[in-house]
């Protein structure tokens, strides 16, 4: 019997699927991706008992908090559009713009977020592994990082408004 830990996938291989699957979106096996205005659209591909796999939009504006993944590891994939990812290590924030194409893969003990800032909307694809349970949010301050809340979840981080000039 195989222990639970060797069920999990790496970053690397959870990049692997992110792209498998924006492959497959870009092919038109998945037309249904929406936006809208309100709220980050988004819906679960796939899922098994290793990870979980969301197609995600993005409007102008739209992101998240900085979070982590509750103990899973992730990566993610741009089809279309910009995002601009702002990673925390060493207490510091360093905003890159990954454009289509890029992959992020991730530990579970990164800290990030996610935002739109730019004039176009983006389609993303997103994979955890073990699939998502918890997730909690940070602020970061001279002090470093600082647990705001942690929200039990299987589906993707909620969204809020962002400045795209932040």
């Amino acid at each position: 019997m195989s222990r639970a830990a060797d069920l999990f996938l790496s970053p690397l291989q959870l990049i692997e699927f992110t792209r498998f699957y924006a492959d497959e979106v870009r092919d038109g096996r998945y037309p249904y991706v929406a936006f809208d205005s309100e709220r980050r659209w988004h819906q679960r591909i796939y899922r098994d008992r290793r990870l979980d796999v969301w197609l995600i939009s993005w409007l102008p504006t739209q992101g998240t908090e900085l979070h982590d993944h509750g103990g899973s590891s992730g990566s993610f994939t741009v089809l279309s559009g910009t995002l601009t990812e702002a990673v925390v290590s060493d207490n510091v924030r360093r905003d890159r713009d990954r454009v289509a194409g890029d992959s992020v893969g991730f530990g579970p003990r990164y800290v990030h977020d996610v935002r739109n800032v730019h004039e176009g909307p983006a389609v993303s694809v997103h994979a955890y592994s073990p699939p998502l349970t918890a997730m909690t949010y940070y602020d970061l301050s001279d002090d470093g990082l600082s647990p705001i809340r942690t929200l039990a979840t299987d589906d993707p981080e909620p969204e809020f408004a962002v400045d795209r000039a932040s």
